[in-house]
């Protein structure tokens, strides 16, 4: 899943929040260039059992001068 996109940016995520609430955890952060995100993982036995994260595709493709197609 866009693993031509991603080895074609230079990205660094800065932490802006943590929340956890049971065996969830929530890391909202942001790019030095202004793209912002948040991402969820289920921890079961300190392992990180599903993962997922949220940000705006075209601000991304936009901001890294990526084709949107």
């Amino acid at each position: 899943m866009f693993a031509r996109e991603f080895a074609l940016a230079d990205m660094t995520c800065v932490v802006e929040n943590i929340f956890e609430d049971g065996q969830w955890a929530i890391l909202e952060w942001k790019d030095p260039l202004g793209l912002r995100g948040c991402s969820f993982f289920h921890v079961i036995d300190g392992k990180i059992k599903f993962q997922r994260s949220y940000w705006d595709k075209l601000t991304f493709l936009r901001m890294h001068n990526l084709s949107i197609h």
